[in-house]
């Protein structure tokens, strides 16, 4: 497991976000400004500890959990001692390998048992949405070794055929309807029966962060979010 941590001393604001499988800082970083503390929990395994920063009073906590991350940040939350104010769901559930409610377990096993530089090309296709993107944010593609990537999804794998009943409190869930790593219909049907969660649905890939300049960005349009049409508009292109 792997932590990235970005500290001001003026911050009052935290933002703490559980990456995906596959992933590093690159993906991650571009969102960041000067305005917020940030913790990235990422590449996780048993290798390494969790690494958290000395204790900092903020006024304010947001999580973000994407992709498998959503698993993540209940997986490893009660063990942080970070108690966030506001909680983001953003295209995953907190049951990631199951063919009702995430990724169909013949797809989650296959990705694992057949991890190659052409498959994970193919991957960050897929995570976003189309070539003319992935082109456009070719600074944001993970630098990993293959033999990482299996490691850890060997290890997510294992974890998550362990996990006990979701408990964690997820004040938003984000689902992109045009999402190509986990199946739109199996998003829609997790979140739309959890009644506590106001679920949010926007034309946008796997990974949406690009639509916006920073987090705080990112965090005051889902709280702000009221659906005035089809034509969802975003915030900002970055």
């Amino acid at each position: 497991m792997k932590t990235y941590i970005r500290r001001r001393d003026k911050n009052d604001h935290l933002v703490v976000l559980y990456g995906g499988w596959g992933t590093d800082e690159n993906v991650f970083i571009p969102l960041c400004n000067d305005d917020f503390d940030f913790i990235l929990f990422y590449n996780y395994s048993a290798e390494e500890a969790l690494v958290l920063p000395e204790t900092k009073t903020y006024k304010s906590i947001s999580l973000i959990g994407w992709s498998l991350g959503v698993w993540a940040a209940e997986y490893l939350s009660p063990h942080t001692n970070i108690k966030p104010d506001i909680t983001i769901a953003v295209n995953g559930t907190p049951i990631p390998a199951d063919d009702q409610y995430g990724i169909p377990l013949r797809i989650f096993e296959g990705t694992l048992n057949n991890i190659t530089e052409a498959n994970m090309d193919k991957f960050y296709l897929r995570m976003f949405g189309d070539r003319k993107t992935l082109q456009l944010n070719l600074d944001r593609i993970p630098h990993r070794s293959i033999k990482s990537l299996h490691d850890e999804l060997r290890w997510l794998y294992n974890r998550i055929m362990e996990q006990k009943e979701p408990g964690f409190r997820w004040d938003y869930a984000v689902s992109s309807e045009i999402d190509r790593v986990f199946p739109v219909r199996n998003l829609f049907g997790y979140w739309q029966k959890e009644s506590t969660t106001r679920h949010i649905v926007l034309p946008l890939p796997h990974y949406p962060f690009n639509k916006w300049s920073s987090y705080s960005d990112f965090i005051r349009f889902v709280k702000n979010y009221r659906k005035s049409s089809k034509k969802v508009a975003v915030v900002s292109e970055a």
